[in-house]
């Protein structure tokens, strides 16, 4: 693992790819500090964390479509396979590489409210545990990111599925007002759901009939909690959405709340993500 740590740091720092997102990431922070913090004289260094949060849009998808997809579209990801280690060691590596990138920024920036603080009064609690926050979506949509990488060859095709996902991500609390609340068209959105993940388990396993039968099972208990006890499915869907949310979990940090639910929330999707790239790279392992 330490050994593809420092490979993928390496290839990083010999490039333009960690300097550019380090001096992309801090050029907002930059323009923001200066904007909300100098110009409007607001000591609330958390607003400026806040804003930044849809660089992520354009960081992540860029930092990582590369990370296996390129392994796979080079063929070196043979490479990856004949090496003593697990596909969980060579995962967690390339991950680790990409949480280094995106600390080493997230340091500069640790040193903006120390600064300000010699200008004005700064409540160091509230701003670090924005930054914190910050890390934490950053390392989660990270590992989606990972992920996607991991079931594409292509570049391209791995950086526009990982942006359309996240900005998907992004306007969940937004589209959850406009979806409908009545207990039918939730049941019609798990279902839904369930075949999504159906198609998951048969891509993941290309197992036809275990999958179908999972389907099948779900479905079906579907179905009789509809009929038995439909009513409690009312208004479910849309508060799933809205609490399935990355960036709407980071507005409590924002708001000075440092919430260990999100914690734990941002911890199991990095956790959940990582696991389905493994198993992704394991398929393509054992299938080839």
């Amino acid at each position: 693992m330490k050994a593809i740590l420092r490979h993928e740091l390496s290839s990083c720092f010999t490039s333009l790819t960690g300097y550019v997102f380090a001096a992309f990431l801090l050029l907002f922070a930059g323009i923001f500090t200066m904007v909300y913090n100098l110009n409007y004289q607001v000591a609330n260094f958390e607003y400026v964390i806040g804003q930044m949060s849809f660089i992520f849009l354009i960081i992540v998808p860029i930092l990582t479509m590369r990370v296996l997809a390129e392994e796979r579209r080079q063929k070196t990801d043979q490479l990856l396979y004949s090496l003593p280690l697990s596909m969980t060691q060579v995962v967690l590596g390339k991950y680790a590489a990409l949480l280094c990138m995106f600390l080493l920024p997230t340091a500069v920036i640790c040193l903006y409210p120390l600064l300000l603080s010699a200008f004005g009064s700064v409540y160091f609690p509230a701003a670090y545990g924005a930054i914190c926050g910050f890390f934490l979506l950053g390392a989660a949509l990270t590992a989606i990111g990972v992920f996607v990488s991991s079931v594409t060859e292509s570049q391209a095709v791995a950086a526009g599925l990982c942006f359309v996902v996240m900005l998907v991500n992004y306007f969940l609390n937004t589209l959850a007002d406009y979806v409908s609340s009545s207990a039918f068209a939730s049941c019609m959105a798990v279902a839904v759901v369930i075949l999504l993940l159906v198609l998951v388990l048969w891509r993941m396993t290309r197992n036809s009939t275990f999958a179908l039968m999972t389907g099948i099972v779900l479905e079906g208990a579907l179905a009789a909690f509809y009929l038995l006890r439909g009513d409690e499915l009312a208004g479910v869907f849309p508060e799933v959405l809205s609490r399935l949310s990355l960036f709407e979990r980071f507005d409590t940090f924002v708001n000075g709340v440092f919430d260990l639910t999100a914690v734990v929330y941002y911890l199991t999707v990095i956790g959940v993500f990582l696991f389905l790239s493994v198993q992704s790279m394991e398929k393509r392992r054992w299938s080839e």
